[in-house]
């Protein structure tokens, strides 16, 4: 099973157990667990067989944790999750898939209201027998009955990118074994970097198209075989995604890549591109037209054998696989003005991350030495403030308190000489329903660094939640605005709330905005990115790490941020931390 597979299976039971009412703690530790292997990027099994502490020695995992984990890598299995399946009714799994309809409520609704489909709720919800019950209302009805269209979206069944990936990177590694594959690389939208992705597609280069269809037929991971034909084959692989391999000749290999990759709106343009300068161009190569009508085998007549072969055939600079959206990605190749886009390596600090203080995993100092071994200059720690009491957050005395533990630990890291990182004083703050953030102004003006967020009062409406996120950017004390329309990835969507409005009084204070690097949020979406920094507005990619595999999850924002078209002058986190505080606001406006 993949990490993937793990970390699903470990959320499932930790619903299933809270469905039943059993311990919240350990429901919580299975979901803790969950948080931790999705953000290890190693394979576990190879972690059991590298001699080390293994499984065990992952945070939140203790040794029955890992006694699971590792029967779930042998055998697929777990008795523990069919067991908590027979005790729990079916239709529950449709219920959890409406946004902000946890496990508890959905047994009300089972128990009280015998729910047993998303079309039954959604009559229920007309009918008003959900307004009824116990704890819900006419407000929540409401929200039920526009979130059951959210979760029967059959984009929904699209995988997270960092799942596909870990299916994606596991399927290459295999391929690559194939001796009869010259060449193995990624495709689709998994190698564009969507947000979510339906299928994950290989192009091979071979000679032997029919011995690297077996090689990938016998993938442990391929539950079924969809397809076969001459050259490609259609799986089923892990969490049902669909997986499709393509054989081409090395020639091709360049166009096939292209083509593969997409996305369709992209690829059509290159089309017309071609025809106005009398080529064809397809998953074979380039060709003058009239040309095209030749065996699938058969050379193009220009070199097709590198992706910058295909562009240069078009007049076109190669196009970074995270721009091929069909947007202006064209034109700007055309002009030669394509951006040299952020990398994973120019990312010098991570300014949003929390501790054992309130809902990580980790405590300070093992998310400080975490860092250091990451290569990281300096991060912030940014507990959340006393409003998210569900997450144990932090009230002034405990926030001083934990100040001053990271000033004993600057001065202990600089003892001998120039500090291997430098660790900032920072908050999560919560943008509070009817106004004004969470901890006093006097309190926030000796913080490093201050993330103000929105947790609560999200179904208000647009204006009324737009209205408190400007007030926000408006306090002296605010850098950075965290993940700032709140999605949820395939669990909840957007709150209302115009961006572009929030977009321009960030432009207006010399706030920041977030990409926040966490799969499920990836908040920022590229576009309001781009936006954001066509309007000038610095944006910061931060982990939001709950734990220290979580710090590995910066890839992610990395990815996104490229997807926007962003470069490294345009996300604050690229720079030193000295350049970083003169770009700083003091007042409400920017300096430097």
């Amino acid at each position: 099973m993949t990490n993937a597979d793990i970390a699903s299976t470990l959320e499932q039971i930790a619903d299933l157990l809270e469905y039943l009412g059993e311990n919240p703690f350990r429901c919580r530790a299975y979901r803790a667990a969950a948080r931790t292997v999705s953000g290890v990027t190693e394979p576990l099994a190879e972690l059991r067989r590298d001699g080390g502490p293994g499984l065990a020695g992952l945070e939140g995992i203790g040794a029955d944790l890992a006694g699971r984990i590792a029967m779930l890598i042998e055998t697929g299995r777990l008795p523990l999750l069919d067991e908590l399946k027979a005790q729990v009714p079916a239709a529950a799994a449709d219920l959890l898939r409406v946004p902000g309809l946890g496990p508890k409520k959905a047994r009300l609704l089972i128990d009280q209201l015998g729910i047993d489909s998303l079309e039954s709720l959604e009559q229920a919800c007309r009918d008003g027998r959900v307004a009824a019950v116990k704890g819900f209302g006419e407000k929540t009805q409401h929200a039920i009955l526009r979130k059951v269209a959210f979760a029967r979206d059959p984009q929904r069944r699209r995988l997270l990118w960092k799942d596909a990936d870990d299916i994606a990177r596991d399927l290459i590694e295999w391929m690559r074994r194939c001796p009869q594959a010259d060449r193995v690389e990624g495709a689709g939208s998994w190698r564009r970097g969507r947000d979510t992705v339906g299928c994950i597609r290989m192009v091979v280069a071979s000679q032997s198209p029919a011995a690297v269809i077996d090689h990938g037929i016998a993938w442990p991971g391929a539950a079924a075989v969809l397809e076969r034909v001459e050259s490609a084959t259609r799986l089923r692989g892990p969490k049902d995604t669909e997986i499709a391999i393509v054989v081409v000749t090395d020639v091709a290999f360049g166009a096939a890549m292209v083509v593969h990759t997409g996305s369709r709106a992209h690829t059509d343009r290159l089309r017309e591109c071609a025809e106005e300068r009398r080529l064809v161009f397809d998953a074979r190569g380039v060709v003058p037209i009239g040309g095209e009508e030749r065996p699938a085998t058969s050379p193009p007549s220009r070199s097709s054998a590198t992706e910058e072969d295909v562009y240069a055939n078009l007049g076109l600079a190669w196009i970074p696989p995270e721009l091929r959206e069909g947007r202006d990605e064209i034109l700007r190749a055309e002009d030669r003005r394509l951006p040299a886009l952020v990398r994973l390596e120019d990312i010098r600090g991570d300014l949003h991350m929390h501790t054992t203080e309130s809902d990580g995993d980790a405590p300070l100092a093992e998310m400080v030495r975490v860092a250091i071994s990451r290569g990281l200059e300096y991060i912030a720690i940014t507990d959340h403030g006393p409003r998210v009491s569900m997450a144990n957050g932090l009230g002034p005395e405990r926030l001083l308190a934990q100040w001053e533990e990271i000033d004993r630990l600057n001065a202990s890291l600089a003892a001998a000489g120039p500090p291997p990182i430098v660790v900032l004083k920072g908050v999560e703050v919560d943008m509070l329903e009817q106004g004004g953030l969470d901890l006093p102004d006097d309190l926030l003006s000796r913080a490093d660094w201050v993330v103000a967020s929105l947790h609560y009062g999200q179904q208000q409406p647009g204006t009324q939640i737009t209205a408190r996120i400007i007030e926000a950017m408006e306090h002296p004390a605010v850098g950075v605005i965290g993940h700032p329309t709140g999605r949820l990835i395939n669990r909840r969507p957007p709150y209302e709330v115009d961006m572009d409005a929030v977009i321009a009084a960030a432009a207006r204070t010399g706030t920041f905005l977030e990409i926040n690097a966490n799969p499920w949020r990836l908040d920022l979406h590229e576009i309001h990115a781009a936006a954001a920094r066509d309007a000038g507005v610095g944006l910061v990619i931060s982990t939001d790490a709950h734990s220290t595999a979580g710090l590995d999850l910066m890839r992610c924002g990395v990815l996104q941020a490229r997807r926007a078209g962003c470069s490294a002058a345009d996300v604050v986190n690229t720079r030193s931390l000295r350049e970083l505080r003169a770009l700083m606001k003091r007042d409400g406006s920017r300096r430097g």
